[in-house]
């Protein structure tokens, strides 16, 4: 789904490119729509999304000096005005398409799949996480996907022995003794693990519940294969003894 942002001075033109663009909402969707330029560029270098649709007449700067001001350009950018002769200068600022207001239906279609075109050369890491992620929920259910180190790695669930938070981390505590830093916190991290195997038993532990050797009912602790002793937080007891 590509996430557009409209930068227009004038209301009734963004109410008009929406209602355009909602012919295409299962290939669109508009994320935000600023007719204040310093807004707009304070949200643009501040958030990602993949295209923008830019007024070029505006009262407090027009839309080339609003694009000289950018701190990030990454983001297909398509020119909207009521004028025809700012088309070689629209080049040059790197637009991808060029659309005439009143913007015409079959052009608007055109420039998505030129959008689309855009963003396939374009994949910044944040979006390949997208669509890797997308990839292994449809075709790959048995594994989990992991940002680490600049990198995103595919684990197998049974290969977890038990997840331990430290804070804004967590680390995965691996049946082969790897262990592996998350920027997630426990929460998070318990949320994409499979929830018919695996526990939260403490504030600190996420435990797989086939991974358990022994549970020490008089100290309340259960031992990994690993020999690891994990706690079983007091009030979680009852809930953990209903999963065993």
């Amino acid at each position: 789904m590509i996430k557009a942002v409209i930068v227009d001075d004038e209301e009734k033109a963004i109410q008009s490119l929406k209602w355009e663009l909602s012919n295409h909402s299962n290939e669109i969707t508009i994320v935000e729509t600023f007719t204040n330029p310093e807004e707009a560029i304070e949200f643009i270098d501040n958030n990602q999304f993949d295209c923008l649709f830019l007024d070029i007449q505006m009262p407090t700067m027009d839309g080339f000096q609003f694009l000289e001001q950018l701190n990030q350009h990454d983001f297909a950018i398509v020119i909207t005005t009521a004028y025809n002769e700012y088309g070689i200068k629209a080049l040059k600022h790197e637009a991808i398409d060029y659309l005439l207001k009143p913007i015409d239906s079959d052009d608007l279609g055109a420039t998505i799949s030129k959008i689309k075109k855009f963003n396939s050369r374009l994949l910044n890491p944040s979006k390949i996480e997208e669509v890797l992620l997308d990839f292994n929920n449809k075709y790959d259910k048995k594994k989990i996907t992991i940002n680490t180190d600049g990198k995103i790695i595919f684990i197998d669930p049974e290969d977890i022995l038990f997840v331990e938070s430290d804070g804004n981390y967590s680390t995965l505590i691996m049946t082969d003794g790897h262990r592996i830093v998350v920027t997630k916190k426990l929460k998070e991290v318990n949320s994409i693990l499979p929830s018919h195997f695996f526990f939260r038993i403490h504030n600190s532990y996420i435990i797989n519940l086939n991974k358990i050797k022994e549970f020490i009912k008089n100290e309340g602790y259960v031992v990994m294969e690993s020999n690891h002793k994990i706690p079983v937080a007091r009030q979680r007891k009852s809930d953990f003894l209903e999963k065993l």
